[in-house]
């Protein structure tokens, strides 16, 4: 899929190059995108290079995290609901831990160690499955779960808009917040509608309207504020509740006896491993994207919609930020690229800047996660899976507007 959309760039801007060049008489187009290659070469590698030290800093954070028993804290808590929604998982199942690693992986924003706790996730769920080459109804459970992304501290989101100049990189953290957990509560609904899973069970009822009242009454309360002081409150509750995460790991860790400066090392060379590993992948994308805006293709596309919109009297300063959305049910890097690339035209603090960031954090990437966790266990027949991890992202991604214009508009 991938392969596909990225040759679709390439080939679609040079179509788009030769009718400007031969209908409309424009000589420098293929300057301008031989040229978009060149820049786009070196502003993803500036953007890399600038990443380094953050990840560092935050990879080793997580691992102490990790070894402080957050994760351990956070299963016995979820126990109650995970053994209601999956009814077929035995209690005290390997699986019940890797899901809530993953999930925990999620939830600070960590996509590279998600990833490898999800596949083990799976390859635990298929031991239980009696059918190999179809998904059962916790693996969709659990993918769709993961796809709609709880992301509490979407860290990864907070970092480039630190790159790219945002004067207060976490202001898009309580937007995020909802419209995350908007696209879980989507995907969660849409599959127990079909495996008929009771959500009125009074345990997994707790939980849910638990969670609901702590989302709502944030949005109730932001929502009665007026725009300087929402942005305000929302930035000072973002960075409190992140640098008290850090304080927690550390005391965690110092009660266990854990020797934190080591073990922040340890995490940190992981960053630094990770800031080199994304390099290809960013100069990919980004010039990819790079060739595709400055053949046209991209701007004739979003004026087509925002055309559309401006003649139902629509306000479509949102369309900026589709480029994102479009992409992120497909490729996470994808998805990343369009979100780094809008920041860079529009700046990080502009409208559409922040709302692609709130896009980006909204879901996860379904048809990657698909490909990877069925893949890694043989699925071949993902049933429901896809419909109802597409619907989660719709949903998230409508959240995501709504609430960027409630934050920032």
């Amino acid at each position: 899929m991938l392969n596909i959309i990225w040759l679709g760039f390439f080939f679609i801007a040079f179509l788009c190059g030769l009718y400007r060049l031969f209908v409309l008489g424009d000589n420098d187009v293929f300057n301008e995108m031989t040229l978009a290659t060149f820049t786009l070469s070196k502003t993803a590698f500036e953007i890399a290079l600038g990443l380094t030290g953050v990840l560092c800093f935050w990879m080793g954070i997580m691992k102490i995290g990790e070894k402080s028993g957050f994760v351990d804290h956070l299963t016995r808590f979820l126990n109650p609901l995970l053994k209601r929604l999956m009814p077929d998982v035995p209690d005290n199942h390997p699986a019940f831990g890797a899901m809530v690693m993953n999930l925990s992986a999620n939830m600070l924003g960590l996509d590279n160690a998600a990833t490898p706790l999800g596949i083990k996730a799976m390859q635990h769920l298929q031991s239980l499955n009696p059918h190999k080459d179809s998904a059962s109804n916790a693996q969709i459970l659990f993918l769709v779960i993961n796809t709609s992304a709880v992301t509490l501290f979407p860290l990864t989101i907070f970092t480039y808009r630190a790159q790219m100049g945002a004067a207060d990189p976490t202001d898009v953290f309580i937007p995020i917040l909802i419209a995350t957990y908007a696209s879980t509560i989507a995907g969660l609904i849409a599959v127990a509608s079909i495996q008929r899973i009771k959500l009125y069970d009074p345990v997994i009822l707790s939980y849910l309207v638990g969670f609901s009242a702590l989302i709502a009454s944030i949005l109730l309360y932001f929502s009665q504020l007026d725009q300087a002081s929402m942005q305000q409150q929302s930035s000072l509750a973002s960075n409190f509740i992140i640098f008290s995460l850090i304080i927690s790991f550390m005391i965690g860790a110092v009660k266990k006896r854990i020797d934190v400066y080591e073990t922040f090392i340890e995490g940190a060379k992981e960053g630094f491993q990770t800031a080199v590993m994304i390099i290809p992948y960013l100069v990919a994308m980004l010039v990819a994207i790079g060739v595709f805006r400055a053949s046209g293709a991209l701007e004739i596309a979003l004026s087509s919609i925002r055309s559309l919109l401006t003649s139902f009297s629509i306000d479509a300063r949102f369309v900026d930020a589709l480029p994102t959305a479009f992409m992120k049910p497909l490729s996470g890097s994808g998805a990343r690229a369009m979100m780094i690339e809008t920041m860079q035209l529009h700046g990080a603090d502009s409208f559409a800047g922040r709302l692609a960031s709130i896009v980006q954090g909204s879901t996860e990437t379904t048809f990657y996660v698909l490909a990877v966790y069925f893949g890694a266990v043989g699925i071949k027949k993902a049933r429901h899976a896809v419909a109802c991890g597409l619907f989660a992202d719709f949903i998230g991604i409508v959240v995501a507007i709504l609430v960027g214009y409630l934050f920032f508009a």
